[in-house]
């Protein structure tokens, strides 16, 4: 079977923004939707009547939610096929393991259990650092929500040439007939100057055309891939976590790689993805990078037999 976009579903504001946000995308990219509600969240937050032996109130609950979710889905759009999936289990946990066999996994913002003065919801960050796939935390305003501003920003980094992040931007914009912006941001060090002749005219000409260098070799192969998308370039001196969570503001996508951690399971999130998470005015996309590993066998190849 195809491999599905799965969303997380417990009948909150955010999770149901999060439900639309991921209809539409799956009829973009022509996938299947599955719903997945953890059950196990009621019983944690002590809410829910001991209910009957013949039909507990967790399942009474977790049919109520998925059905009305249905109902949604359909309401929004019929052209896509949609499944549903009770865990037992707490709601990360289920949906890292519905991740391992899908496409993306979305998410809202804040869930049902989560206290309101938090910025993002415990499930989102757990998921997004821990996930094998990308994970999108649905966030922002209305316009973003809507794809209105027709662009995907796309944070590029040290060591993201023709990573998976870069590809997964692409895509998007391709899909959505979207404009591309790819920033990356420099800043001067404070320390020792550099030996190189573009520091005759001052340290910055240096440090802005390496990180010039390092973008265009970022993209170069998913530009080639993708002629049909119009990319703007952006160099930026500054911190990337405040540079990228400005700029997001103008965006309907925020796409940003996350590396491996080496010995932990997970990924490692840095300060742009955490401050991305909890302030961009757009959804969030967190895309895993090969871990060192699995970059290694790639440019190896096979090993002969």
């Amino acid at each position: 079977m195809e491999a599905p976009l799965v969303v997380g579903v417990d009948g909150s504001e955010g999770s149901l923004r999060a439900l639309d946000w991921a209809v539409d995308e799956a009829v973009r990219h022509g996938r299947p939707l599955q719903m997945v509600h953890a059950s196990l969240w009621e019983r944690y937050e002590g809410t829910a009547p001991a209910g009957t032996r013949e039909r507990p109130w967790g399942q009474v609950l977790a049919e109520n939610i998925l059905g009305g979710a249905v109902e949604r889905a359909r309401n929004r759009s019929r052209a896509v096929t949609v499944t549903t999936y009770v865990a037992g289990e707490d709601a990360a946990g289920a949906l890292l393991r519905a991740g391992r066999s899908a496409v993306a996994v979305i998410v809202g913002s804040r869930g049902r259990s989560e206290m309101g003065d938090l910025l993002l919801g415990s499930v989102g960050l757990v998921v997004a650092a821990r996930s094998s796939c990308p994970v999108v935390v649905v966030r922002g305003d209305r316009d973003a929500l809507e794809a209105r501003h027709g662009r995907i920003l796309l944070g590029v980094g040290e060591h993201d040439t023709d990573s998976p992040a870069v590809r997964f931007a692409f895509r998007e914009a391709a899909v959505r007939k979207a404009e591309l912006d790819a920033v990356h941001t420099w800043r001067k060090p404070a320390h020792e100057p550099v030996d190189h002749p573009l520091l005759t005219r001052g340290e910055a000409p240096f440090f802005e055309h390496r990180a010039a260098e390092t973008l265009d070799l970022a993209i170069a192969a998913a530009t080639r891939e993708h002629p049909e998308v119009p990319v703007r370039r952006a160099l930026v001196e500054g911190a990337p976590h405040r540079v990228l969570t400005d700029r997001s503001a103008a965006a309907d996508l925020l796409v940003l790689g996350a590396g491996h951690r080496h010995h932990w399971a997970g990924l490692q999130l840095g300060r742009a993805a955490h401050r991305a998470l909890h302030h961009a005015a757009c959804p969030v996309a967190i895309v895993p990078q090969h871990p060192p590993e699995e970059a290694a066998r790639e440019t190896e190849g096979p090993t002969p037999g």
